[in-house]
């Protein structure tokens, strides 16, 4: 019986142990060399005292041992907790002191990144190498056990006992982008993403025959896609190294020479592809469907995308981390005429989902036209933000529609109205600050937030510019402190150490002062139009 994310590798293995599970460049586990790594890694974090509803990290670059890591967590009967490798150290230890990370897994080349994580005062106490390293382990702080790969891979294969793990349990842990300038880590469990995994193998017909490509990074919910159903198929997940993220000739190659049967991107990625890929050079006969989400794909790529690879099913998957996928939509002919100009909608309600939306007088949205906030119910709805009951209270809310028993609603924040055959939904925009950008969601309010962490800034703010390529991009519009010598590329600087990188503004503005509505708040809109604050004699501006 299936019900924990872990059953989905332990019965795919055996059924076909000899199979290609997972492969990187050339190197493959089967399932059988999975389902067994994966039950020594548990042993041993069990062994350092993992237990039922413990938070594990995972500190590593896409890899065969980022896979192998997943799954031994769970096994352990832990949620995992990806940290994105390249962000900032203050970004990562921030996160593992608000969930409590105590042990993590982690290449040897990441271990002296965890004197950082120590300096801030973390719980962290135990690293798990997920390869090989024989030489000696320097710069690792003294309050860190280490304990190496050739000691995971010397324990006992079988299956470890199953513990007490049960459907509600905690799987996972993903941190987004927060408002209050933190990120809030939003609480999966085993029975939420098992209703997006069955959904997803019944509706594309997955079978031991696909090959999927995994090209989103753990900490970004797509990838859970890519890893479960794929395995519930019995398939092979291929893993896209994270440098092809920017290369599409490179990319349409892994596509073309994996045999490729199913990808899922974002739009940002496959509008890359179609400018520079140069997709008819290349043999895509076993590709069969090709799914996207994470932000609104313009119309004109995903036309010429359709045109370069007509034989495929295109798919538009919408939903928030909070609940995944929740919506999508099949492509039809007539989305892709030459005379259209919006983008195609989101869709209607996945299975085992039901989705509404709610006008601002709290009633049901129900004629085309109509606008309202998007609200989703079901097993697919998260369990909350870590340690924020404040904020989950604010988003995860009693079913107004339902009011006989409990029955949580999360609210998107997102604003769709009906279409024309009033069965889909479509997707309108944001009510908050919060956007779409290279397929990450980001909260323009926390970049502002980082912006007055440094001592000369005086006034921030930052809004979104529409591109069609990456969604979003980001401008910052900064009035700094009387006096100062501060500089655009020096604040660049700043905040490439404190966010991500695809949070770090493309381009950073002086002004003298910025515009005002007549509440006192700052115009965003005089910001767009750029009629708004009056500009420096010599407007200062930093492209990066």
């Amino acid at each position: 019986m299936e019900y924990l994310l872990h059953h989905l590798l332990i019965n795919s293995a055996a059924q076909h142990p000899e199979k290609e599970a997972v492969r990187m460049e050339g190197r493959a586990l089967t399932y059988g060399q999975l389902n067994r790594l994966t039950s020594q890694v548990a042993r041993v974090l069990r062994s350092v005292g993992v237990g039922r509803g413990d938070r594990v990290g995972i500190y590593l670059h896409k890899s065969l041992g980022s896979v192998i890591s997943v799954f031994g967590i769970m096994k352990a009967g832990a949620a995992y907790v990806p940290l994105d490798p390249k962000a900032p150290t203050r970004r990562l230890a921030y996160i593992t002191g608000d969930c409590g990370i105590q042990v993590l897994l982690t290449s040897p080349k990441k271990l002296a990144d965890l004197a950082g994580f120590v300096a801030e005062g973390t719980p962290l106490k135990t690293a798990v190498l997920t390869e090989d390293n024989p030489e000696p382990l320097n710069g690792v702080p003294e309050q860190i056990r280490v304990v190496r790969w050739s000691e995971v891979i010397a324990g006992e294969e079988a299956e470890p006992s199953p513990g007490p793990t049960i459907e509600t349990d905690l799987a996972y842990l993903l941190y987004t982008s927060g408002s209050t300038g933190v990120p809030k880590g939003v609480m999966i469990s085993h029975r939420t993403i098992f209703t997006f995994v069955n959904w997803c193998h019944d509706t594309f017909g997955m079978t031991p025959a696909d090959r999927v490509t995994s090209h989103a990074p753990l900490h970004f919910d797509l990838s859970t896609f890519d890893l479960y159903a794929t395995i519930k198929a019995g398939g092979t997940t291929v893993l896209v190294p994270e440098n092809l993220s920017t290369l599409p000739v490179q990319l349409a190659d892994l596509l073309q020479n994996e045999r490729i049967t199913i990808t899922y991107l974002v739009p940002s990625i496959l509008s890359l592809m179609v400018n520079y890929g140069k997709l008819a050079a290349h043999d895509f006969s076993a590709l069969r469907a090709i799914l996207f989400a994470g932000e609104v794909f313009p119309i004109k790529y995903l036309r010429r995308l359709a045109e370069a690879i007509p034989h495929v099913a295109y798919y538009n998957l919408y939903g928030p981390t909070e609940t995944n996928v929740c919506t999508y939509y099949r492509v039809q002919a007539e989305d892709l005429a030459p005379e259209r100009t919006q983008p195609v909608p989101i869709g209607q309600a996945c299975e085992n989902v039901e989705v509404f939306a709610v006008n601002e007088q709290g009633q049901l949205v129900t004629e085309p036209g109509q606008e309202g906030e998007l609200w989703a119910r079901g097993s697919c709805v998260a369990q909350g933000y870590w340690g924020d009951r404040e904020k989950t209270a604010r988003f995860f809310i009693q079913n107004p529609f339902q009011p006989l028993y409990p029955d949580i609603a999360y609210r998107t924040g997102d604003v769709v109205t009906l279409a024309q055959d009033r069965k889909n939904w479509v997707y309108v925009g944001r009510r908050d600050h919060m956007i779409k950008t290279r397929g990450y969601r980001v909260e323009l309010g926390e970049i502002e937030s980082v912006l007055y962490r440094h001592e000369q800034v005086k006034e921030a703010a930052v809004v979104a510019i529409p591109d069609d390529l990456l969604g979003n991009r980001i401008r910052a519009y900064v009035v700094p402190a009387e006096g100062s010598a501060l500089t655009p590329k020096e604040l660049e600087t700043f905040c490439v150490g404190q966010l991500p990188k695809y949070m770090v503004p493309e381009r950073i503005e002086f002004r003298d002062v910025l515009p005002k509505t007549s509440s006192g708040k700052t115009d965003r809109v005089a910001l767009l139009a750029g009629t708004g604050g009056q500009a420096k004699p010599k407007p200062v501006a930093h492209q990066v």
